[in-house]
């Protein structure tokens, strides 16, 4: 049964601006290539998540850092205008993070990205911060800020036994996995090999599960694009949830926007496979537009979709 008053998500993670170029073919290494388009969006996976969180409905609170330049100002404006939370957004002497995205015509991406401010949050902003953190009904956080706040911010998470979800895009093999529990591990089929040191959908189930449990997460979630995401609980059989058919513009966002529907449905008490099947729907529905956020759907539309998903 879902709550019956708003959720509560902290997001730890970063703020872009992404230069967005469309190419026909992406370049080979060494190739120069001419853009059919070039185009400037806001993004940064943390930002990404925290937007589609509070357009499924949650109440979102951002932790991460940004630049004191123009852009940085512009960026935090447009984030108020979403109703986040920016209360635990950190100021850094520096330039606003950036990413440089080639998207091709099959809505295949290469992404570049610069950290820039999102560099220098640290521990001691998310540890000033705690009490927010323990007033959160889910934690959503992902690889694109350095460790010591990321593991610090799970502590905490940890400690309140508040669940805390993780996406670790893009990967970082030193992360210390067994210092925290994850209770959800959001992975496409690369980021799981990585995250396993093997193909999970190669392996027996209690191979799986044996890994799962020497790095501490309760559930392992593998987006697949298009097809059927696969979900591993740490004490149960694995299950499959459909996702919803679409003839993608770009895929820049998807995974961002399935992280944050996904965080949102968790926080407000529904099951694992309906949390899923929203966040399918979710992700599938942000590769129809360009840019990582202005696509990224409200609850309505997610809703209105839900329907063309078997139950």
């Amino acid at each position: 049964m879902s709550k019956s008053s708003q959720s509560t998500i902290s997001v730890i993670g970063s703020l872009n601006i992404d230069y967005f170029t469309r190419v026909e073919t992406l370049p080979a290494p060494g190739e120069t290539i001419a853009c059919l388009s070039l185009e400037l969006f806001h993004g940064g996976k943390g930002a990404n998540q925290a937007i589609s969180a509070s357009r499924q409905g949650a109440k979102v609170r951002f932790f991460g850092s940004i630049g004191d330049d123009a852009e940085g100002q512009e960026y935090r404006e447009s984030l108020v205008q979403e109703g986040i939370d920016l209360s635990c957004l950190q100021t850094a002497n520096s330039r606003t993070g950036a990413a440089f995205i080639t998207v091709d015509e099959s809505g295949e991406n290469m992404i570049v990205v610069s950290g820039g401010a999102n560099e220098e949050l640290t521990e001691s902003d998310i540890r000033e911060n705690q009490s927010n953190l323990t007033s959160s009904d889910a934690v959503l956080a992902n690889f694109e800020i350095p460790i010591p706040p990321l593991i610090g911010a799970a502590r905490i998470a940890n400690e309140a036994n508040i669940p805390l979800v993780i996406n670790p895009s893009p990967y970082d093999p030193i992360f210390p996995w067994q210092e925290i529990q994850t209770d959800y591990l959001i992975v496409n089929e690369g980021e799981a090999i990585e995250v396993l040191e093997f193909d999970p959908l190669q392996e027996e189930i209690s191979v799986v599960r044996q890994r799962l449990t020497e790095i501490r997460v309760e559930h392992l979630i593998i987006t697949r694009g298009g097809n059927d995401t696969i979900v591993y609980p740490r004490s149960d059989d694995p299950f499959q949830v459909e996702t919803l058919p679409v003839l993608p513009i770009d895929t820049v966002g998807a995974g961002d926007a399935f992280a944050g529907c996904f965080t949102c449905r968790i926080a407000e008490g529904e099951s694992l496979e309906n949390a899923i099947r929203a966040a399918n729907c979710a992700g599938a529905l942000t590769t129809l537009g360009s840019g990582a956020q202005d696509p990224i759907p409200d609850r309505e539309k997610v809703e209105q979709h839900l329907e063309h998903l078997s139950n």
